[in-house]
């Protein structure tokens, strides 16, 4: 699975044990969302932050076999969108800009001290903006993806 929700990772048996063992960091520099759009199609949008740094995803991770083979695998968790991606999709990555410390901390085996970490990130830090659908072809992969469609 690519994505797990953060309300239920600590209780849901496909996630629980990553949540307590083996979290990770899924480091980034912005994400794509995708707003409906009156014609039923989809416009993406880049989401970064304004500063543009780089910012981490909360993650889980897991080792297991496939026959002979070694398989790792992550999945990024989310939660609700904060007001600014709400706007495009009800749903967003877990951002952790600080507290990685914790989030890392092998020791911390209890959710509790967690649950804070599993919130919206606050939509005045970032920013979104309509990009190309050239996006949309996992094949692409240069600038063009994160060109504002409005030439900022």
């Amino acid at each position: 699975m690519i994505n797990a929700r953060s309300e239920t990772v600590p209780e849901k048996p496909s996630f629980r044990r990553a949540f307590k063992e083996r979290r990770c960091l899924v480091l980034v520099d912005g994400f794509y969302e995708w707003k409906r759009t009156d014609d039923n199609g989809k416009q993406p949008y880049h989401i970064r932050m304004k500063d543009r740094r780089p910012f981490a995803f909360g993650g889980l991770w897991e080792s297991w076999r496939g026959g002979r083979e070694e398989i790792r695998s992550c999945t990024i968790l989310t939660t609700e969108a904060n007001y600014l991606v709400r706007e495009i999709h009800n749903r967003m990555p877990m951002i952790l800009a600080q507290d990685h410390e914790l989030w890392l901390d092998p020791d911390v085996w209890e959710a509790d001290p967690l649950l804070p970490l599993l919130t919206p990130y606050p939509g005045d830090i970032i920013e979104a903006y309509p990009v190309s659908r050239f996006v949309n072809r996992p094949t692409n992969d240069d600038p063009r993806c994160i060109q504002p469609l409005s030439g900022r």
